[in-house]
Formats: C-alpha cells, sequence, structure tokens
C-alpha cells in the first residue's frame, strides 16, 4: 500500500495576517535624511520627523541615530496608537526602514500611507528609506558616523552573504 508523500507547509508570513497596504510606496533617499539629521533643511529629528527603525530579530550592527524600534510585526495593530503620538507630537515625516526597505521598511510606510488617507489627515508624510540600513551603513563614514552601536563586524557579514 503506497502513502501519499508528505508536502510540508510553510507557515504564513507574519505580514498575511493584516491587509495588503493600497497606498503607493514613496522613498526617501539617505542623502536627504542625512541632511535633515544635520539640520541643513531645517528641520529636527523628534520635532519635525521621526525615524522608525522596523527590525526585531535583525535588529543588529546598529541604527541610524534618533531612530526608536518599533518591529514591523507589532506595527499594525497598533497604527492608531501610534499616529496618535506622532500626531501629538507634530511630526510632518515617518520615515520607515529595515534592512533593505524592499520589505517590512516599504509595507509600514504603506499602512500608515493608508491610515493617514483613512483619517484624512494629510500633514503626514510617510516615507520608506530607501535600500535601508543596509544601505546606510554600507554608503562611507559619512553615514556611519550618524549610527548608534555600530559595528562594523556586521556589515562585513553582511556583504559577503
Amino acid at each position: 500500500m503506497s502513502t501519499a508523500p508528505e508536502t510540508e507547509t510553510k507557515p504564513a508570513p507574519w505580514y498575511a495576517a493584516f491587509p495588503e497596504p493600497q497606498s503607493d510606496l514613496m522613498n526617501i533617499s539617505r542623502a536627504e535624511v542625512l541632511e535633515m539629521l544635520k539640520g541643513s533643511t531645517g528641520e529636527v529629528v523628534g520635532k519635525d520627523f521621526v525615524l522608525v527603525d522596523l527590525r526585531r530579530n535583525d535588529f543588529e550592527g546598529g541604527t541610524i541615530r534618533g531612530s526608536i524600534n518599533l518591529p514591523a510585526q507589532s506595527l499594525y495593530p497598533t497604527l492608531p496608537t501610534v499616529y496618535a503620538m506622532f500626531k501629538a507630537a507634530g511630526l510632518k515625516k515617518v520615515i520607515f526602514y529595515c534592512g533593505s526597505s524592499t520589505g517590512r521598511g516599504s509595507r509600514g510606510a504603506r499602512w500608515l500611507s493608508d491610515y493617514l488617507l483613512k483619517v484624512g489627515d494629510g500633514s503626514i508624510q510617510s516615507l520608506a528609506l530607501f535600500e535601508g540600513i543596509k544601505g546606510w551603513a554600507n554608503a562611507g563614514p559619512e553615514y556611519v558616523e550618524w549610527m548608534e552601536g555600530y559595528d562594523a563586524s556586521v556589515w562585513e557579514r553582511l556583504k559577503s552573504q
């Protein structure tokens, strides 16, 4: 008697539990963010804009100075609270990033954009940092000096993968 081969089913990705974002993605370049951090644009981190690092298990190697860490897996269910805090702070830009900003970073930016549309708030921009923290850490010393907890060995290891 033959039996059917067992097939392994992969668990659904964490984001499958939430709606697919509908908004178009708006990216921001690392050069523009660097100028914002330096104060060249007149914008102040924590007052005019916030950087949101969405990494969880891969939160290593450092983060961009002034960032808050809000793992992507907890973002969608907390959007009303997160929005209320950003609104109360008077923020004009929310800049999300992860390793490359092609998954969590872009998804987070688009989810907040969807929420802003839902509540009719056009005063806050939701953006994703183009190429994420990997692009930032590998862009050279000018960018690395704006990182907290920078660990060169992590970025060298990630380059070789």
